[in-house]
């Protein structure tokens, strides 16, 4: 199964000061992550000093919103109930191409169909009262 985000029932982030921009730059369709101008290193998850080199000289940047699977897993019994109608759906660890990793569910792929190093790119969708990043397998080009 193929997870369809409008048809989940879950619990949301809680957007904090460090991470608003970021849930901001999802409901515009932009995956917004942080860039150390000290270091020049891309920064995710959202926070208040770069864990490279501890400057707080934190900008936000639009990322390309492409990558590809470091590693996934099948979820078969999902810790929340709403994620029932989705099993079994994969959670993967993603390498953006700035650098940074992100975990989240992908969709539009069946769980056969995963494997490291497919490369996949951000798809946003809306998930009860908010936006969220998920990715999805880019399709090969001819």
């Amino acid at each position: 199964m193929t997870i369809h985000p409008s048809e989940l029932i879950v619990p949301g982030p809680t957007p904090t000061g460090e991470s608003e921009k970021f849930w901001a730059g999802c409901r515009d369709g932009e995956l917004l992550l942080q860039f150390c101008e000290r270091c020049e290193h891309w920064v995710f998850y959202p926070r208040t000093v770069c864990p490279h080199c501890w400057s707080d000289r934190l900008d936000w940047r639009r990322a390309a919103g492409t990558g590809s699977v470091r590693s996934f897993t099948v979820v078969h019994k999902p810790g929340h109930p709403g994620w029932a109608v989705a099993a079994p759906y994969v959670v993967a660890v993603i390498d953006l191409a700035e650098g940074p990793t992100m975990l989240t569910a992908l969709v539009g792929v069946e769980p056969a169909g995963v494997r490291v190093g497919l490369p996949v790119a951000v798809r946003f969708e809306t998930v009860g009262e908010f936006v969220l990043p998920f990715f999805a397998p880019v399709p090969p080009t001819a």
